[in-house]
């Protein structure tokens, strides 16, 4: 029971409630990211549903589809980053097609994103389900393939061709299929799908990053928190306790979970990804579980960085030819100064045409494709920060969040509202220069 999860307090006091049947109804499970969170829920969901002891290796047949994520007493509800773990597990697996715990870690990566579009979801989501259906069939198709083959003694080049179909739709159906924020109607379906009696023994519904769901979704939660049925646990993960409202935190348990060790995090490598050999590829003071998952994306954090440097100084030299010499905001100065050899040494030439800029920052990271606009401005909010931290300087601090605020915008009018890269980065330019020259948004 739990023997998946490494070194985690909060998974031992999970299992103690357990035994001693003090499971509560409705729990939350907070920490920071890749402390295992996610994983413990799906485990839970396993235990309480299992038709024997519980222990990991148990053969039992609702233990037998719960390691699979196929079990019709789970549903799960929200956004997460799915990109670079799958990724990974695809490598891990090419790595040694024979190994079958590989395999098994590769389909549960991929059926990590699938189960978020469940019948039970899309019914009353319409409009996602008629933008997904084409790409959920092929995922689909492909998985039921790729999990019926023996990959001890099929052909090497058609598996490489049938992993990369999984992994290219699988990324694009995380791109097209998802919103930030969790809407009403999941959870109004959600809460419909709980009061159904359970095919098997027990039910869990698992909500991650329930901090990022619209207002009308929290009061249709909270009604749900409030009567419970007893055939069902409810787990919602969080980054911060805090984040939840209070009316909602009220009705949950609260399971803490801590940034693990470098060395938990690299067992946690050794373990899931059968991987002996990363520790060669990362200085010590730099490794962490997060930049070892980034590492197999097409477009990682040491790719998209020199690029989120140029784009910086690129702006900044834009800004102060717009303002002329005498009303350019240090921070414009400082910025082009500090990231200008960095951007330069990439290769990155110079240009005055935020046209040029757009066009190139999209040939470079191929639209960003495996969804790294997101991680894109994070890069280059990470770098303006830097600065900011630097200075300390109430003027800085002003600029910063000018940055902030329309680098989100961006980010949002993408991953939300759908909208082309090119326009956002071209409506990010306008925005930025009009706000840093008049030093105020809008």
């Amino acid at each position: 029971m739990f023997e998946n999860i490494i070194e985690q307090g909060a998974v031992l006091q999970l299992r103690d409630d357990i035994l001693n049947n003090r499971n509560a109804p409705s729990m939350l499970f907070f920490g920071p990211p890749d402390s295992g969170k996610g994983s413990a829920a799906l485990e839970l969901a396993r235990v309480l549903s299992c038709e024997e002891k519980a222990s990991w290796n148990c053969s039992c047949p609702s233990c037998k589809r719960h390691k699979y994520l196929a079990h019709d007493d789970l549903l799960v509800l929200g956004k997460r980053v799915f990109a670079a773990e799958i990724s990974a597990c695809n490598s891990a697996f090419l790595r040694d097609p024979s190994n079958q715990k590989t395999k098994t870690v590769f389909c549960r990566s991929l059926r990590k994103l699938q189960i978020r579009f469940s019948p039970t979801i899309m019914e009353d989501d319409q409009k996602t389900a008629k933008a997904v259906v084409g790409i959920l069939q092929s995922l689909d198709e492909d998985l039921n393939e790729f999990e019926s083959l023996d990959t001890q003694t099929c052909d090497k080049t058609s598996l490489e061709k049938l992993c990369l179909s999984l992994v290219k739709n699988a990324l694009k159906l995380e791109e097209e299929g998802i919103s930030d924020l969790i809407p009403v109607n999941h959870i109004r379906s959600a809460s419909y799908w709980c009061r159904l009696s359970p095919a098997g023994k027990h039910k869990t519904l698992i909500i991650e990053n329930a901090e990022n769901m619209r207002d009308e979704a929290r009061n249709s939660l909270l009604k749900l928190l409030e009567e419970p049925p007893t055939s069902v646990t409810i787990v919602l993960t969080a980054q911060r306790r805090e984040a939840i409202l209070a009316t909602l935190l009220s009705r949950l348990r609260p399971y803490r979970f801590l940034r693990r060790s470098i060395e938990s995090e690299k067992e946690v490598i050794r373990r899931v990804f059968q991987d002996n050999e990363f520790e060669k590829t990362f200085k010590e003071n730099s490794f962490s579980l997060s930049a070892y998952l980034d590492s197999f994306l097409v477009h990682n954090t040491n790719k998209l960085y020199p690029l989120a440097a140029w784009f910086i100084v690129s702006l900044a030299r834009i800004i102060s030819r717009s303002a002329g010499s005498d009303n350019i905001p240090v921070i414009i100065k400082t910025l082009g100064e500090r990231y200008a050899p960095i951007a330069e040494s990439a290769g990155f030439e110079r240009s005055l045409k935020s046209t040029a800029v757009i066009k190139t920052i999209i040939s470079q990271s191929k639209n960003f494709e495996d969804a790294s606009f997101s991680r894109f401005m994070k890069i280059t909010l990470d770098l303006i920060c830097e600065i900011t931290r630097a200075e300390n300087s109430p003027q800085y601090i002003l600029y910063y969040d000018i940055f902030k605020k329309y680098i989100n915008d961006a980010v949002t009018s993408v991953e939300i509202l759908n909208i082309n890269t090119t326009i956002a980065l071209e409506s990010l330019f306008y925005n930025l220069k009009k706000a840093v020259i008049r030093g105020q948004y809008g």
